[in-house]
């Protein structure tokens, strides 16, 4: 009796699969705060590719609104690409990759929780950031919602594909440019139903429909990119 105790108090001492991800996800979170220049860096690129555009073609509004969507989402794309070569890159070269794959836990909870914290740092700002430089292409303010509801499901669903691409890439030197060649393509459909959700609510028109395939995107990243890019990293650690 007191034997079967004590295994059930070493049970419940023994943290959970969730437990170390949200542990991970601390992990990353401060060590990112420690590198400002990194949060900064896509934000910055996101806000000067944006601002340019006025410059180099018209400052005229009517004509500005007509290329606002695509604008927004090819300067968030371009701006989460710049941040992902560093998802995994850095872990792996201190070890910090190859102690989560064999501290006996869940390795795509782990990957998930970088995921993660990869979004909060890098998509959630540029959600954010993305109607004030809307505002600059001549996005009405009513159309301010919609912009951050689609730009931050649409970036989601960005982290989680990108993270197989990272994954796929550890291996190789400077795969910077193999890691866009790889996710641009996949990230097309996200890039055309971003676009089109964003000019039905610049438009006051219901944009649910994109939303929903964007939200369909994002739920199939969240199922099955961290396993995906689990089993990618494994391989690169062989």
């Amino acid at each position: 009796m007191n034997a079967t105790a004590a295994v059930l108090d070493t049970r419940a001492d023994i943290p959970s699969a969730f437990d170390v991800a949200g542990l991970a996800l601390a992990r990353d979170l401060r060590l990112a705060f420690r590198k400002r220049d990194e949060i900064v860096q896509p934000l910055a690129f996101f806000a000067v590719v944006t601002t340019l555009f006025p410059l180099a073609i018209t400052p005229e509004l009517s004509r500005l609104r007509e290329i606002a969507p695509g604008v927004l989402w090819v300067a968030a794309l371009l701006a989460a690409l710049l941040a992902l070569e560093h998802l995994f890159r850095d872990d792996a070269r201190d070890g910090t990759l190859e102690q989560y794959a064999l501290c006996g836990r869940s390795l795509t909870w782990l990957l998930y929780a970088k995921t993660a914290a990869h979004w909060v740092l890098t998509g959630l700002p540029l959600a954010v950031l993305a109607p004030f430089a809307g505002m600059a292409l001549g996005v009405p303010v009513r159309a301010v919602g919609g912009i951050v509801i689609t730009l931050a499901i649409g970036t989601l669903a960005l982290s989680l594909i990108g993270a197989i691409s990272a994954a796929l890439t550890l291996g190789t030197r400077r795969g910077g440019m193999l890691l866009s060649l790889l996710t641009l393509p996949l990230a097309v459909p996200i890039l055309i139903f971003g676009a089109q959700a964003t000019e039905l609510a610049m438009r006051a028109q219901s944009f649910a429909a994109p939303l929903e395939l964007l939200a369909a995107f994002a739920v199939l990243g969240v199922t099955l990119a961290p396993l995906a890019a689990a089993a990618a990293v494994r391989i690169s650690l062989e």
